[in-house]
């Protein structure tokens, strides 16, 4: 039967079917206007009132063009929250827990280790903090340049100035009144399109390394790989050939970047971050390998971001915008989990801090034996141990503490991995175990017995126990503080001031 003589013998239906047509075109034409719309409210919120100098390290010009993320990245110095395992206040991490001091003793974290604050905070915190020493010239100070890498917009900039391996060299002080600007806006996005960009070297050299194109990432991806231009594990390599004596950043991952690929790369290139002032142990210092632990976990094979959870979007004025106050998602569970989890925020929080409570837990422990193997390993010195007794239980001791400081050191980590972080807790666990019953029947053949452990309970205890001056140490902070920093503040302002001058002369 015809469609005519369908609607001929039932005219209803032909006034359906054009009822039907009628809403399709309406529906079209909504989607097209609103495409329309959109589209030229993406061009109207990207058209710059001013125009943005390539490098252009001062988050505040970029401000006057994004006021929505500029406003809400400086919320990064709210320090209010605090979760039970973490948050943006600052905490004296040797103050809650004195046996780091003796894990890092003879390293500058014995000295002084605050949990991070936001972003904003950057370049303020390395000012203050006793690892930077209190150097009154350029050539003075106990780091490298190359410390500066992961603070500020300002090294891009000098980056592109000075060389990569030019920034590198020399000590921290050199480049104290050139880099003034916190971690923002330049770091990772193009000046002209605000596409996300990679600015560190490292981590494209890593990529190569690995035979890979960081150039092909996906959008999603650079969501997370912005952030890997930091929150990785890194060292600072003197040995590189053609650049021996500069402290060239570079990430482990040749090999992969998993726990036992790292610790086995550093093996091979007999690399130590610091010799342990106790056990005299060739130590590795983890620094916070976030991005890789997340990439052992599910939200990172399921393809999240890190953006989608720390930076997740917002609406504001009919407008939506990614949220730059940079945080943990406990703080903002509606716009972070519960986009995808339709849990109870209770539910979720509770989750969340069963797997980092059971992660700590047993972390602790395999801390709490790390601290007696340093010390048994310094009363077995004491006795007359030779190199040789001593070799094979130090190994141990580094390989015990490179996995602790693994779970330790990571942002979110028991979270991010529990399964991994579990796994590699339980193998640190194995090694130092190793250590200790070496330990143990080599102290028995040098006639020691019980190993008296020292008062250990407090943070100024631990400090004492290793020899620190710590009010040296701080007198010598405040008069860098004092003296060398107002130097630096005052020639940032007038170099920043002749910018727009020079900017817009070249246009």
């Amino acid at each position: 039967m015809s469609l005519k003589k369908i609607i001929n013998d039932k005219p209803a239906v032909g006034w359906l079917i054009f009822a039907l047509s009628m809403g399709v075109v309406f529906g079209l034409g909504l989607l097209a206007s609103s495409i329309t719309e959109r589209r030229l409210e993406g061009e109207y919120l990207n058209a710059q009132k001013r125009p943005i100098a390539k490098l252009e390290p001062r988050n505040e010009v970029w401000g006057e063009n994004y006021p929505r993320e500029f406003e809400s990245y400086y919320e990064t110095k709210d320090t209010t929250f605090r979760s039970k395992h973490g948050g943006g206040a600052m905490i004296d991490m040797l103050e809650e827990d004195p046996r780091l001091v003796i894990l890092w003793a003879g390293y500058g974290f014995s000295k002084d280790y605050n949990q991070g604050r936001g972003h904003a905070y950057a370049v303020e915190d390395i000012h203050n903090t006793l690892r930077t020493g209190g150097p009154l010239n350029e050539n003075e100070g106990p780091m490298p340049a190359t410390c500066w890498t992961c603070k500020s917009p300002d090294v891009p900039r000098l980056m592109n100035e000075l060389g990569v391996e030019e920034f590198y060299k020399g000590k921290w002080a050199r480049h104290g009144a050139e880099i003034v600007n916190p971690i923002g806006c330049a770091d990772c996005h193009d000046e002209k399109s605000m596409d996300l960009k990679i600015t560190r070297p490292a981590l494209i050299e890593a990529f190569e390394a690995q035979g890979k194109d960081i150039s092909k990432a996906s959008h999603q991806e650079m969501r997370s790989l912005v952030c890997a231009q930091c929150h990785v594990e890194y060292y600072f390599d003197k040995k590189l050939p053609g650049k021996e004596g500069t402290p060239y950043l570079k990430f482990p991952w040749k090999d992969g970047m998993t726990v036992d690929d790292m610790e086995k790369y550093y093996d091979n290139i007999n690399f130590s971050d610091w010799t342990h002032k106790l056990s005299r142990a060739p130590m590795l210092k983890t620094q916070h390998p976030d991005y890789e632990l997340f990439t052992e976990g599910i939200h990172g094979q399921r393809g999240v971001s890190c953006a989608d959870c720390h930076m997740p979007y917002k609406s504001e004025g009919g407008q939506k915008f990614t949220d730059h106050k940079l945080q943990s998602p406990l703080n903002n569970v509606a716009n972070s989990c519960q986009v995808c989890h339709r849990e109870s925020e209770g539910s979720l929080i509770k989750s969340v801090y069963e797997r980092q409570d059971k992660i700590i837990e047993t972390r602790n422990e395999l801390e709490k034996m790390l601290v007696r193997a340093h010390i048994e390993a310094k009363t077995a010195w004491d006795n007359g141990a030779t190199e040789k007794q001593m070799e094979p239980i130090l190994k141990a001791i580094r390989h015990a503490q490179w996995r602790w400081d693994f779970t330790a050191a990571s942002h979110g980590g028991s979270f991010h991995a529990p399964v991994e972080m579990g796994r590699i807790v339980a193998t640190g666990m194995d090694r130092v175990l190793d250590a200790r019953v070496k330990l143990a029947r080599l102290l028995s053949k040098l006639g020691v017995g019980d190993v008296p452990y020292p008062n250990i309970q407090t943070k100024a205890l631990a400090q004492k126990y290793i020899g620190m001056d710590l009010k040296k140490l701080e007198a010598e902070k405040e008069k860098f503080k004092e003296e060398l920093l107002p130097k630096w503040i005052e020639e940032a302002q007038k170099r920043e001031a002749t910018y727009d001058e020079k900017f817009y002369q070249s246009k």
